[in-house]
């Protein structure tokens, strides 16, 4: 298992990974922001979940493919730009048309929960990430590899889903306040799907590492 001293060190750098802002973060805030507390929660399971099937398939050696095979990498980069595209357009065009001044209606959470988890999929650079997490704690002699990935990998989603869960937190508060203004109603697709179009640039521009 692992010790004291790694355990302590893989949380600090797992909570100092949590504060950096990112494209979760805007992805939560947004949706938080713009769709209520509840739609931050939903969210933040589909993240976690698209974040954990990663970890998974990082931990059984699968995501090696994306790290040897720059168009593996691509692909699913491109991917991901593509349905937040999507996303954002979609957003405009809800309650009818980019112009009209009505607010976003409810989303179902079966919708936000699978939104979430293919945001968190087809995000490559995640799968990268936990390929070069998990040589930095897993010890060489371990009986038992994988399970020590894992445990690495599920104390470090929590720790980030502990951060995120904040962020939802103090987001909602804001956008209770912001729900009373006719003016915030009118223009939360705009701001939804303008996070859409910032996060679909931000993967787009994101290249693989050499």
């Amino acid at each position: 298992m692992i010790g004291i001293d790694k355990l302590a060190l893989l949380v600090a750098a797992a909570l100092l990974l949590a504060l950096t802002p990112g494209p979760n973060w805007l992805y939560l805030a947004s949706r938080t922001l713009c769709q209520g507390r509840r739609a931050g929660w939903v969210s933040l399971a589909g993240t976690s979940a698209g974040v954990s099937v990663h970890m998974v398939a990082a931990a059984l050696g699968l995501s090696a493919l994306l790290a040897a095979v720059p168009l593996a990498f691509d692909a699913l980069r491109l991917a991901g730009a593509a349905y937040l595209i999507w996303l954002a357009l979609a957003t405009l065009r809800a309650g009818g048309g980019a112009f009209a001044p009505h607010a976003l209606a409810p989303a179902p959470d079966a919708l936000l929960f699978r939104q979430g988890l293919l945001a968190g999929l087809l995000n490559p650079k995640v799968a990268l990430f936990y390929l070069a997490l998990f040589p930095q704690f897993i010890e060489r002699d371990a009986a038992s590899p994988l399970a020590q990935s894992l445990v690495v990998g599920a104390i470090q989603i929590a720790v980030v889903a502990s951060v995120d869960a904040l962020l939802v937190l103090c987001v909602a508060g804001l956008a209770g306040r912001l729900a009373r203004h006719p003016r915030w109603l009118a223009a939360q697709r705009w701001v939804l799907g303008s996070a859409f179009g910032v996060l679909a640039a931000w993967l787009l521009a994101d290249a693989r590492p050499t």
